[in-house]
């Protein structure tokens, strides 16, 4: 007995070590059986499936011990002729006393996880599946999934190995075949129900395309084909009107998801109508729909890419459509504010959507739901457009009217009143339905033509009676006429009447007929225009034109009455630039307005006072005649001048450069503000800030002017003018990296003369526009030949620009035409401004600054320092390079001076700004400099301006020096 005893228990430990064993050996997700009783319905088999990728044509597996404990080694063979290689394994037991049937069934396509990048569009999931017991499984017919009948019998373990057609098996279920044919029943009447309303939309919108011209109806009809094709595809409809070879089925889902897309945003661009807003939105979808056309294309080749690329399209436009629509509601665009609650279901079904492709929402009903809302969208959408198609009349929308209606809708768009002269009655109407006499009278502009006499201004009665009695007998004509009616609040508004009389079988005038409307606004704009035409639009005085015209009326008058002898002054703010340097223009127009005010206050009503330019006046003294109280009078302006003006914590006290005239007999106007402007500017040559009557020796300094200033004239094309080139020096290597152009006139009389003397004078006269382009021209042709130097390729040039060319149009063709011409590469060419031209006119300086800087050409602020310094400009212009005046560097080691160039340097290179110091004339300052990082430096210690010659010259010899060392 003990040794019976003994055996069993010695059996029962090596089958337990061996279960141990194979349990270890084995995943336990793959071998844990799944029990089926008989009241399961539907299982989920994926988490007890296994999965084996890449294990060739023969699989090999262990299978679950059966119901006699025994573990077998199975192998299966693919019956496939282009195996995949992957495998799927699972088991199921049969714990009940009865046979058991059920379906294991893999869904071809499931929406729900499928991604949005490369995403799974379907495919045949299974081959075939072998059960360890059997043969194997049958397939049963399904055009969605794969779909095969098992029976278990009672009491039965049963392993099955799946032969898998694609490397995913996103959905595997075993259901009970009764429950499956409901569930596919129900869903197939609810699918067949949205099909047909989708189909019937579809239908109904492609009618309305028809019946409609408006590009807004075949985009809506085609979208809503594109719905229909999704949603046939997606319910598996296609197959049964189209036969599809297997494996084509992700060809024809991303077909209809790149169709989709395409459809969105062709409705969007034509119900918005966005080609009437903008050029660029016209491109930009034209540029989408391309992109997304090549996607249709894309989808026969690479399927997946293509539909993950169009969901991200769909999306896109989606966002897209709805900043559109909110900005297109706020502009009061009625098309975008009735498609607002369609857009905000777009964009809800696709944020739905999105969820499901990323597996947030993974049950079975999301699928056909999407469907179903994508046809409420389209559903919605029609609804829109039909508010379109059949808002207002009928016979109006067809586009057949009568000419009668044409002329009513026409007089309707318009906006004016009727106006309607019964000349046989005597009675007149005015009136409409539109705003066209909005706050008039109409009650008293009804009735008797004298009934307008009361409202009518005095100053048009007249003329409005004799224009009516003109019409009457002559019986031809044609009344258009503006005159002035008083309102119903007393103000009178301007009306325009456009009439012409119908003759009566007798010939005479029966009735005018014509329409009226407001045009106050119109005549305030004329007005306004007139006014700022002849006055100046900061102070309001009388502008330089106006002037000269009241001064041609003087001359007129003091030409037949002796006692008219008036005295003209021209008034010259001394230094005002400096004012405008230090202080800007804001505060400069500031103090012109109220040195205008102070002016004015201190004449009587028959002077006459007006601004001339920036900061010059002219006054016509006509109250005072005496020598003696017109030299008072003057003086008394000298002091309104100097008094001071408070601005902030400070005063600012200006002084004035007056000159003065009298009367000459025989003299024009322009003579004698002339001899009045002469006086002013000897009163400056004498330092300013005194009063200077005329006298006629000051002709004699103005004929030198005017001779000085034909001479430059005629120096271009004696060849006077030329360029000198100071180097630009690299302060750590001493290297000459570029030059500065420099202007110089050789007078061939007086010899040379200095540019302060003759750049003014060509600013004021206009002739610093050829100046410029001559030194543009000359520095890039001298450049363009020096870089032809072995080694000397990035050398580049400055050149400085003028206001004038600064706010002519032609200065970006000119650079433009410049460079092409020379061959220049565009940043060798370095465009020089300081900071009080560039804040003369901020708003246009940064637009063709922008645009200089667009062509690659240089930009450096020249004088740095010396004007506004404000330190936005920097930000708000895009220099390059910054210029340290001289003044800062030159003359004695000033700690404030050195503090100051230390900030100037550092902030710019916080900015990206590369720095040139001018005015170096010091070792120890260069040192300094180089301690800085300061990158360059322009001064006579270093070179001083050059001929082109000997800067190319200096350049050979450098580079010679250069090859023999090396």
């Amino acid at each position: 007995m003990p040794k019976l005893s003994r055996s069993p228990a010695l059996l029962l430990c090596l089958l337990g070590l061996f279960l141990l064993a194979w349990a270890c050996a084995t995943p336990a997700g793959a071998f844990a059986p799944v029990s089926i009783g008989r009241e399961d319905v539907a299982i989920d088999l994926a988490p007890a499936i296994d999965i084996h990728r890449g294990r060739g044509a023969n699989f090999q597996v262990s299978t679950i011990p059966g119901s006699d404990g025994i573990v077998r080694r199975i192998e299966v063979e693919s019956s496939s002729s282009n195996p995949s290689g992957n495998w799927a394994v699972f088991a199921l037991a049969n714990n009940t006393d009865e046979q058991i049937d059920r379906l294991v069934v893999a869904p071809h396509f499931r929406l729900s996880g499928s991604g949005l990048v490369w995403p799974d569009l379907g495919s045949q999931r299974i081959v075939a599946i072998t059960p360890s017991e059997g043969f194997a499984l049958d397939r049963q017919d399904s055009p969605e999934a794969d779909v095969f009948l098992v029976t278990l019998d009672p009491g039965t373990v049963i392993t099955f190995v799946a032969e898998l057609a694609s490397d995913k098996l996103p959905e595997i279920r075993l259901w009970e075949p009764n429950a499956y044919k409901d569930t596919v029943n129900a869903f197939t009447l609810y699918r067949g129900i949205v099909l047909g309303i989708a189909g019937l939309l579809a239908v109904f919108l492609t009618i309305l395309f028809v019946v409609k011209g408006s590009p807004m109806f075949p985009a809506t009809a085609a979208l809503a084909w594109a719905v229909l094709a999704y949603i046939c595809i997606d319910f598996d409809f296609w197959q049964k009107l189209v036969p599809i070879v297997p494996g084509e089925e992700r060809i024809w889902r991303a077909g209809t998801e790149v169709a989709l897309a395409f459809t969105l945003v062709v409705f969007l661009y034509a119900y918005l109508n966005l080609n009437r807003w903008h050029g660029i939105l016209s491109a930009f979808t034209a540029l989408w729909l391309v992109g997304l056309g090549g996607l249709g294309a894309l989808a026969a080749f690479d399927p997946p890419m293509a539909s993950g690329i169009a969901r991200m399209s769909m999306a896109a436009t989606a966002g897209v459509g709805l900043l559109l629509i909110l900005y297109l509601s706020a502009m009061r665009y009625d098309r975008a504010i009735m498609l607002i609650p369609t857009w905000l279901l777009i964009i809800a079904w696709l944020a739905t959507g999105w969820l499901t492709i990323t597996g947030q929402i993974h049950n079975d009903i999301i699928q056909p739901a999407l469907g179903g809302g994508l046809v409420l969208v389209v559903l919605l959408i029609g609804f829109t457009v039909m508010q379109h198609a059949f808002a207002g009349n009928g016979s109006f929308g067809s586009g057949l009217l009568s000419d009668m209606e044409r002329r009513a809708l026409a007089l309707a768009g318009t906006g004016d009143a009727i106006w309607d002269w019964d000349v046989a009655r005597d009675r007149i109407f005015a009136g409409s339905d539109t705003d066209g006499l909005l706050g008039m009278p109409v009650a008293a502009m009804n009735g008797p033509a004298r009934d307008w006499l009361p409202i009518l201004h005095p100053d048009d009665r007249d003329r409005f009676k004799i224009t009516l009695d003109t019409i009457l007998e002559h019986r031809r004509g044609r009344i258009a006429q503006d005159f002035r009616l008083r309102s119903d609040d007393g103000h009178y508004h301007w009306m325009n009447l456009q009439a012409r009389p119908v003759l009566g079988s007798n010939g005479e005038v029966v009735r005018c007929v014509g329409t009226l409307k407001d045009v106050t606004d119109r005549k305030k704009a004329e007005e306004r225009l007139l006014h700022d035409a002849l006055h100046d639009q900061l102070t309001g005085l009388p502008n330089r034109e106006l002037f000269i015209d009241r001064l041609n009326s003087i001359a007129a008058l003091a030409a037949s009455h002796p006692d008219v002898r008036p005295t003209l002054f021209v008034i010259d703010i001394d230094r005002f630039k400096q004012v405008n340097d230090d202080f800007g223009m804001a505060t400069g127009d500031t103090i012109i307005l109220t040195l205008g005010r102070r002016l004015k206050r201190v004449l009587k009503p028959q002077d006459s006072l007006a601004r001339l330019t920036g900061d010059q006046f002219g006054l016509i003294l006509m109250s005072e005649a005496e020598i003696g109280a017109v030299g008072s009078f003057a003086e008394a302006l000298r002091e309104v001048v100097r008094a001071p003006i408070t601005f902030g914590d400070r005063d600012i006290i200006l002084t004035a450069s007056i000159g003065l005239t009298g009367w000459t007999d025989g003299a024009s106007a322009d003579e004698v503000l002339r001899d009045a402007e002469l006086a002013m500017y000897q009163a400056k040559r004498l330092g300013g800030d005194r009063i200077e009557p005329f006298r006629p020796g000051y002709k004699t300094h103005a004929s030198g002017r005017v001779e000085l200033e034909s001479d430059l004239r005629r120096a271009f094309g004696r060849n006077e003018l030329s360029l000198m080139f100071q180097p630009i020096v690299k302060l750590s290597s001493s290297e000459i990296v570029g030059f500065e152009a420099l202007l110089r006139w050789n007078h061939a009389k007086r010899g040379p003369i200095s540019p302060y003397e003759f750049i003014p004078m060509a600013e004021n006269t206009g002739l610093i526009v050829q100046l410029g382009q001559f030194a543009l021209d000359e520095a890039t042709r001298r450049l363009s030949d020096w870089q032809k130097l072995p080694g000397q390729s990035k050398l580049f040039c400055s050149v400085n620009i003028s206001s004038r060319q600064l706010i002519r149009q032609d200065l970006l063709n000119d650079v433009r035409h410049i460079l092409k011409r020379y061959n220049l590469p565009p940043e060798t060419l370095k465009l020089e401004l300081t900071e009080s031209l560039v804040m003369d006119n901020p708003e246009r300086s940064a637009k063709l600054l922008e645009r200089l800087k667009e062509m690659g050409v240089g930009l450096s602020l020249d004088d740095f320092g010396t004007g506004y310094s404000a330190l936005s400009y920097l930000i708000r212009f895009p220099f390059d390079t910054l210029k340290i005046d001289q003044t800062f560097l030159r003359g004695d080691a000033h700690p404030q001076k050195q503090i100051i160039v230390q900030s100037i340097v550092t902030m710019a290179h916080e900015l990206g700004l590369a720095v040139v110091a001018e005015g170096v004339d010091k070792e120890i300052d260069a040192q300094r400099l180089r301690q800085l990082n300061c990158e360059y430096v322009q001064s006579f210690m270093f070179s001083p301006p050059l001929t082109a010659e000997e800067a190319r010259r200096r350049l050979q010899d450098r580079q010679g020096r250069k090859a023999a060392v090396v």
